[in-house]
């Protein structure tokens, strides 16, 4: 499984590009994983495949963060990331947007509205909840104890 997990803006605290690799490369063990730092929503949308301008063939399965977006208990996550594995050959991208949110353009290009929570979190903290949460569903779905205890 191909996994993009991008966010739009650099990553400026030490802290959250420590946490932000971390997961990575714990990711990379059950997945081909990529993060990608994106300079705005029109870059998402190219690496998406949507774009007029993309040399993309294949578009990715687009997952949008959005406070609107459907809830997923950490079991939840995991039946989604394995039902997409087992049924759909291309990419999943997941993508963390802008302080203002995405565009109606980009929502309507996703495959999935997610939501972390009721709670709003600063877009670099979403960041690593989110992959710590995809680091979890692959746990999960693995029979990792890493979630036994919760």
């Amino acid at each position: 499984m191909k996994l993009t997990v991008a966010w739009i803006g650099n990553t400026k605290q030490p802290a959250i590009r420590s946490l932000t690799g971390e997961y990575l490369k714990r990711l990379a063990h059950y997945a081909e994983v990529e993060g990608k730092g994106l300079k705005d929503e029109a870059a998402l949308l190219a690496l998406h495949g949507r774009s007029a301008r993309s040399k993309i063939k294949t578009k990715a399965t687009l997952v949008l963060l959005d406070s609107s977006g459907k809830q997923f208990s950490s079991e939840e996550l995991a039946k989604f990331l394995g039902d997409h594995r087992d049924r759909h050959p291309g990419p999943l991208l997941f993508a963390v947007g802008p302080a203002n949110g995405f565009s109606e353009e980009a929502r309507q290009a996703a495959t999935l509205l997610l939501s972390l929570g009721r709670m709003t979190l600063a877009h670099e903290l979403a960041q690593v909840v989110l992959l710590e949460q995809l680091y979890r569903a692959f746990t999960i779905l693995k029979g990792h104890p890493y979630h036994l205890g919760h």
